[in-house]
């Protein structure tokens, strides 16, 4: 059984380990992912196009 705690204590030493100028710290891809590495949040075309500030028209 995989114990939160461990975990948590795990990839808090991770990014510490990660913010050392120079030093390779070496993270998985489950501990990355927990930290939120894969979460997709990007605009999507439509979004990008909505946003423009160039005030032309999005059928140009």
């Amino acid at each position: 059984m995989i114990n939160m705690h461990d975990v948590n204590n795990t990839i808090n030493e991770k990014i510490i380990d990660a913010s050392i100028p120079g030093y390779q710290a070496e993270i998985g891809a489950d501990e990355a992912e927990i930290m939120g590495a894969f979460l997709e949040d990007a605009l999507s075309e439509g979004e990008a196009l909505d946003s423009a500030i160039d005030g032309g028209d999005k059928d140009e």
